[in-house]
């Protein structure tokens, strides 16, 4: 989490020259031949008092100029194309929700996967919990990320002439980790505040979560969680992937068994390796109709996309804990990946 929270410190210092310099470039820049389009937007959010930007990718035909979207000196970016012609009709949307330090950009492994399948695809940067713009005062108010997404999703159903590649009556929500909980909650799950309060009292759950708050002098029974306890449920939202889900242990039972849209819940690894702080199968049980599934050699991280060579040896140098490189058994990321991407699209295609 730590290290997400740096990685973008550097960026400013890799800007291109000047107008001429980037100008050039840009014509220099190939033709784009794939099948997933980006472009992006903002969303007044009331929650903030400020904007929640986005990413949008889309179903696309070959054109525009191809852009790598995502990646540093740690990760692989993803292709896609800037201004790529809309494929024909309105698409049904996924929503996605990054963890906590993470952003927008390092999901574009699965985003073009999906848009590339006919979704279109928009990802929430969330003010405070993201790269770059992110604290742990921010991370323990965890009912502001809910509301950012409802607050795209007003900016999107309410402007349908700026959207009308978007099917806003087919709406769906993938969450991983932080973004697992946002999903959750999208989906009618309710923190006890209680509970959360006592989230690091005892143990950390096989997580970095409590020690990066214990760093940041965060102390929960200092806080008044009490909106944690809010209902969030959005209600344009038709079903829900769920990856990893954070503080899963303070949802209520009660609000788990209310959930009355279809939801898939995922954990990366096999049932003994997943740390208690995101194992969801007992969770997915209390849950009306919920699929679970364990992905064998994946690690939490490996949602994450794809670390280059040098990327373990720039993580130890920034002093970074957690092994955001590591995947758990014999398989490669690539292929972890494939079938997240496979499971996930099935999931999204079963009949109604």
């Amino acid at each position: 989490m730590s290290f997400l929270m740096k990685m973008t410190k550097g960026l400013a210092a890799c800007t291109l020259l000047g107008g001429a310099g980037w100008g050039g470039y840009e014509v220099l820049r190939p033709a784009y031949e794939g099948g997933a389009g980006i472009t992006y937007g903002a969303a007044y959010a009331p929650v903030r008092g400020e904007n929640v930007k986005f990413h949008i990718w889309y179903p696309a035909n070959p054109g525009g100029k191809e852009v790598t979207i995502g990646g540093n000196g740690v990760f692989y970016g993803t292709p896609a194309g800037r201004a790529a012609p809309h494929r024909e009709g309105a698409h049904p949307m996924i929503i996605i929700s990054h963890g906590a330090g993470g952003n927008a950009g390092q999901f574009g492994w699965i985003a073009s996967t999906l848009a590339e399948a006919g979704y279109v695809v928009v990802l929430p940067n969330h003010p405070g919990t993201t790269t770059g713009n992110a604290s742990a005062e921010a991370a323990v108010r965890v009912w502001e990320r809910p509301a950012d997404v409802s607050a795209v999703l007003d900016e999107i159903t309410g402007n349908p002439d700026a959207y009308p590649y978007i099917d806003s009556d087919a709406i769906s929500v993938l969450g991983f980790s932080a973004g697992g909980y946002t999903a959750m909650a999208l989906s009618g799950a309710r923190v006890d505040p209680d509970r959360l309060q006592r989230f690091c009292d005892d143990t950390d759950h096989g997580m970095s979560d409590c020690a990066f708050l214990a760093h940041f002098g965060i102390d929960l029974h200092q806080i008044d969680l009490s909106p944690a306890a809010q209902d969030l449920r959005d209600p344009r939202i038709r079903d829900a992937v769920i990856i990893d889900p954070g503080i899963i242990s303070t949802i209520t039972a009660e609000s788990l068994a209310q959930i009355d849209i279809p939801m898939f819940v995922i954990n990366l690894g096999a049932d003994a390796a997943v740390p208690a702080g995101v194992h969801a199968r007992e969770a997915a049980a209390q849950i009306p109709g919920a699929a679970h599934l364990f992905i064998e050699d994946a690690t939490h991280f490996s949602f994450l996309a794809e670390c280059k060579a040098r990327g373990p040896a720039i993580l130890e140098k920034e002093g970074e804990l957690d092994p955001l490189c590591e995947d758990a058994g014999g398989r490669s990321r690539s292929e972890i990946h494939a079938e997240l991407s496979e499971v996930i699209l099935t999931y999204l295609a079963r009949p109604s």
